[in-house]
C-alpha cells in the first residue's frame, strides 16, 4: 500500500508541475533537484516527498495526454 501525501503536498507539487512542465520528467532523481533548486524546502523529507509526487503526477499526466 502507498502512503497518503497531504493536500499541501499535492498542490506544491502539481503548482510546479504547471510553471516548469519543461524541467520535470518521469525520473525521481531530476525531479528531486528541481524541487531543491525551485523551492525553499528546509527537510530532506519534505523534498522526497514533493519530488516522489511529481514524478507520480507527471507519469498521470503524461498517460492521459497519449490516451487523448
Amino acid at each position: 500500500m502507498g502512503s497518503i501525501r497531504s493536500a499541501n503536498i499535492k498542490a506544491v507539487a502539481r503548482e510546479l508541475v504547471e510553471k516548469y512542465p519543461d524541467k520535470f520528467n518521469g525520473d525521481f532523481e531530476n525531479n528531486k533537484i528541481w524541487v531543491s533548486k525551485l523551492t525553499d524546502v528546509q527537510t530532506k523529507r519534505l523534498r522526497n516527498m514533493l519530488a516522489g509526487y511529481v514524478t507520480r503526477y507527471w507519469r498521470v499526466k503524461k498517460r492521459r495526454e497519449e490516451s487523448s
